[in-house]
């Protein structure tokens, strides 16, 4: 079994599903390890934010990787990061859910109306949250469909979806290229969402280079194909070898 140099020992990877990985193709595995441990060995963005980005994309609800979210609360923890960071990225992971709405309830909307159907009379529900973001200019249109239909919902998704960028817990540029990451992965792909979060970013400073590798940290992410397929076909190999 192939000895793992020290730059291995970060990224997306599990190791024993490497080291098998390598023995069978370690062509293949040296070219993904100069992609998939770039956004680790490149200094682009520090450690810490890679291993919360890392988890962003790993523990998100669009993907749910028990493997690479034990992964990366232990990157970064031992990058220095408190154990309220960690809780503010599941709340991230957590509320990406809400696209689900943003898709949703404008279809929902123009096919009721096409239909002749109306929203059943209700009561004047109190949205201080949504009032507020909507008098300083940051209400995202996207959310307008489902305030229509349940205001008082709304009111309540927006209120806890607020601290990731309120809180102090990450500065607002940070926040941002977190919510690129659960925006970008693989397993979400929501290109409004991206192109507002990349916007926010860029107006804060982030650089071109800092976005990129943030896209690159969501690249990574494949590798869980590997660490989760690799040793299943090792122990089904072995099992056909002894039915033989």
């Amino acid at each position: 079994m192939a000895v793992l140099a020290k730059a291995e020992a970060t990224g997306p990877w599990d190791h024993p599903a490497l080291a098998k990985f390598r023995e069978w193709d370690p062509v293949f595995v040296d070219q993904c390890l100069k992609m998939s441990n770039d956004p680790w060995t490149s200094s682009v963005l520090p450690r810490k934010d890679v291993e919360l980005i890392s988890l962003a994309v790993n523990a998100a609800c669009t993907n749910l990787s028990p493997g690479g979210t034990r992964r990366h609360i232990r990157g970064a923890l031992e990058a220095g990061a408190t154990r309220e960071e960690i809780l503010m990225v599941l709340k991230i992971a957590s509320l990406l859910s809400i696209h689900t709405c943003s898709l949703g309830a404008p279809i929902l909307l123009e096919e009721a109306r096409a239909a002749g159907v109306k929203l059943a009379p209700k009561g004047p529900a109190a949205t201080p949250v949504c009032d507020k973001m909507k008098a300083a200019g940051q209400w995202n249109t996207a959310w307008d469909g489902f305030f229509e239909i349940d205001p008082a919902w709304t009111e309540a998704i927006i209120a806890a979806s607020l601290p990731v960028y309120t809180s102090g817990v990450f500065t607002p540029k940070l926040a941002e290229l977190l919510s690129i990451a659960v925006d970008a992965s693989i397993t979400h792909m929501y290109a409004p969402g991206t192109r507002r979060h990349i916007q926010s970013a860029l107006k804060l400073g982030s650089t071109m280079e800092e976005i990129m590798e943030v896209l690159k940290i969501c690249v990574a992410a494949g590798m869980q194909a590997s660490n989760l397929g690799v040793p299943i076909l090792a122990e089904e190999l072995q099992l056909a070898q002894g039915r033989k």
